[in-house]
């Protein structure tokens, strides 16, 4: 049993896009998806990025002007390798990342103690369902703001050929200790994609990053 992300003592999901537990393959965040998240909230001071993989989002959050702090549990040859997210007691005032899916509550409650202003996390839109999270989060500390993608975002595993689309629908859940606001359900406009694209083009495989 993986105690570090299997928080709720289930089985690790056998799905398409699979939490890297063993860390020789992960899903780099598109540049688009986290344009979309800083032209939308603004940040004002350090932003902790706590599961940097290859830099793909700490570099995008890097174009704020806030100075980033970037780790992994893995070493992914980019930011502070072996830093368990929710095994730690940093502070900082942000933290931003797309989170291994099946730890998802667990960085919600590590990032809400650790975070002086916003807890930004890109999850499946799915995470708004459920009894249990219901419960223990939302009742308890529900997002200021839930921001949802009208393109869909298509995850690949490093190295992989981009080719096809995406299925999952997904959102940045933002929790911001300066608004005392209920739950505002907003949606970025179309259009993304194309504003910000990637690097690498459909057929083309990803570079080696840091030899």
């Amino acid at each position: 049993m993986d105690s570090t992300y299997n928080l709720n003592g289930g089985f690790k999901p056998t799905l398409k896009r699979f939490a890297d537990l063993e860390g020789p393959d992960f899903f780099p965040t598109p540049d688009w998806a986290t344009h979309a998240l800083i032209d939308n909230e603004a940040f004002e001071g350090s932003i902790w990025e706590p599961a940097c993989g290859d830099g793909a989002m700490a570099r995008v959050l890097a174009t704020t002007g806030c100075p980033v702090v970037a780790t992994d549990l893995f070493d992914r040859r980019y930011g502070e390798a072996g830093v368990d997210f929710l095994q730690t007691s940093r502070n900082v005032d942000n933290i931003v990342t797309n989170p291994p899916y099946n730890a998802a509550e667990g960085f919600v409650r590590a990032g809400i103690a650790q975070s002086r202003h916003k807890l930004a996390l890109l999850l499946r839109l799915a995470f708004l369902e459920g009894a249990n999270r219901q419960r223990t989060i939302f009742a308890m500390v529900p997002p200021a703001r839930v921001w949802v993608f009208s393109e869909r975002i298509t995850f690949y595993p490093a190295g992989a050929i981009r080719q096809g689309s995406g299925t999952t629908a997904y959102a940045w859940f933002v929790w911001d200790k300066d608004s005392s606001a209920t739950t505002e359900l907003k949606w970025f406009p179309p259009g993304y994609k194309s504003r910000y694209p990637e690097t690498n083009q459909a057929g083309t495989k990803y570079p080696m990053l840091f030899k």
